[in-house]
């Protein structure tokens, strides 16, 4: 190729999800590609869900660690994910964007419901400068629609943004890349149907592209998930014919990078002051709640309890795996509730029929669905786990067969009907027909944010008359007429 081509080089990362332990070796690989060549050449862009509250890193900061380590990287842009955008309120990403961002967050489909623009630590569009290029970033993000709005939030259709932007900067810059927390089929529609884009960079369903897809002569690339990869792009630009003319891309596998001793010592920095944030108390306990995945147990009953209460329902619901350990006698700090509900799942208020009802509580009995794994929706435990219940009794037969195992459900003082609307509070991820798939057919959904249901477990905790309820038993196994007892 000929010396006059301009040559750029894309470093990308996205679903990082706030694993520090990659971030040290992503800085490493950021570093040593400008060694070798210099700043104007490169440039390094985030894909979105670079933060998760299940770590206390980026918990007991509210995603301070997760910029800041970003700002000593060299990031030069990134797009909002749904884990930015949807776990944390409108007003800490301005406080923490806003205060101490060095880079620019794009969100071209992302405006404020008060205003109909993008807040002011937002930009909707980007144009950045890499060896005498003008390159152009749009960045678009999952339009959760119910979701942001309950924040304050109008995301838009992002097809409809990327046209819109795609004709605003297109004439002007020489590169237009499409920053995408969509999933990779977006991406491909994107590809096939919007013309004008040279490279889409995508995120969102953690997809790991080896080499480039080129679709309708536009480069979609991907780095997978947890920083496992840095994604790297290589391509000539003939300023000649106005077009790229070559893009090699590929993954690198930071297994085998040193750590950045500097991200090592800021990273340890949050970790203390993290530390110091979670070990806020929340509760004394008087006596240990066990927890059991595999069957009912009070702290299991305490949560669905709490879900009933928070959302004015008949019925609460909750699958025990959401909880990941029992809890001790004694304090209760907020770090502790962390590692034992991780998860950024919301509380939600639906309507469900009683047969739809039946249906999931049948398929609690089942060790297919109690052990049933589950990736995404927000779960971050090990298994589904049991249905935990409050505002009915079960009455259950263990040695009768699939789905003839429930005798009697009684919803107050009156027997289950079938035929009749419940108002159920139960979690998002069942909305979603994850898990158990009956309750995925609720109407009338009512989702409750910012609150996780570790602020509903934390106000629980602190209820002495909850406490002592949930050692009451909800299920009753005809099996063994066993009373249910704290062990």
């Amino acid at each position: 190729m000929s010396e006059e081509l301009q040559r750029v080089v894309i470093l990308h990362t996205n679903d990082i999800h706030s694993h520090f332990e990659q971030m040290p070796k992503i800085s490493t690989y950021f570093q040593s590609v400008r060694n070798r060549l210099s700043r104007d050449e490169v440039l390094t862009l985030d894909i979105g869900d670079h933060m998760d509250r299940m770590r206390p890193e980026t918990e007991g900061t509210s995603g301070i660690a997760n910029v800041a380590i970003m700002n000593v990287t060299g990031y030069e842009a990134m797009v909002v994910g749904n884990n930015e955008g949807l776990t944390f309120t409108p007003d800490i990403l301005k406080s923490v964007f806003g205060e101490y961002a060095e880079f620019p967050i794009i969100g071209s489909n992302i405006k404020e419901v008060a205003t109909n623009k993008a807040p002011d630590w937002m930009s909707p569009c980007a144009v950045v400068q890499k060896s005498g290029l003008k390159i152009g970033l749009i960045g678009i993000t999952a339009a959760y629609t119910d979701y942001y709005e309950l924040l304050g939030w109008n995301v838009t259709e992002p097809f409809e943004a990327v046209r819109a932007y795609t004709e605003l900067l297109r004439t002007e810059v020489d590169i237009l890349i499409v920053l995408s927390h969509l999933g990779l089929r977006m991406d491909q529609r994107m590809a096939e149907e919007l013309s004008g884009i040279d490279l889409i960079l995508g995120g969102h369903t953690h997809h790991l592209l080896e080499e480039p897809l080129l679709l309708s002569g536009t480069y979609i690339c991907a780095a997978g998930k947890f920083g496992q990869y840095a994604g790297h792009i290589e391509l000539a630009y003939d300023p000649t014919q106005r077009r790229i003319v070559d893009l090699i891309g590929r993954v690198v596998s930071m297994a085998d990078v040193v750590d950045d001793s500097s991200v090592t010592a800021l990273l340890e920095h949050y970790r203390k002051s993290s530390a110091s944030a979670l070990d806020a108390e929340v509760a004394q306990l008087r006596e240990p709640l066990r927890l059991d995945w595999y069957g009912e147990s009070p702290l299991g009953n305490l949560l669905a309890a709490g879900i009933r209460r928070w959302t004015s329902a008949e019925i609460g619901l909750v699958n025990s795996g959401q909880l990941l350990q029992g809890l001790k006698e004694g304090r209760l700090t907020r770090g502790r509730l962390l590692e034992i509900c991780p998860g950024p799942i919301n509380p939600c208020r639906i309507t469900l029929s009683g047969a739809h009802l039946l249906q999931a509580l049948e398929e609690s009995q089942l060790g297919e669905f109690i052990e049933k794994p589950i990736r995404g929706f927000g779960f971050r435990g090990e298994v589904l786990g049991v249905l935990c219940v409050d505002g009915i009794r079960v009455e259950v037969d263990s040695d009768r067969p699939p789905y003839e195992r429930i005798i009697a459900v009684t919803v107050g003082d009156e027997p289950l009907l079938l035929d009749r609307e419940y108002v159920v509070g139960t979690i998002d991820m069942f909305t979603f027909g994850s898990g158990y798939l009956s309750l995925g057919k609720g109407t009338n959904i009512a989702y409750m944010l910012p609150e996780f249901i570790r602020d509903v477990l934390a106000a629980q905790l602190q209820d002495e008359m909850a406490i002592q309820d949930c050692r009451e038993a909800r299920y009753i196994d005809h099996r063994n007429r066993e009373k249910f007892v704290e062990e």
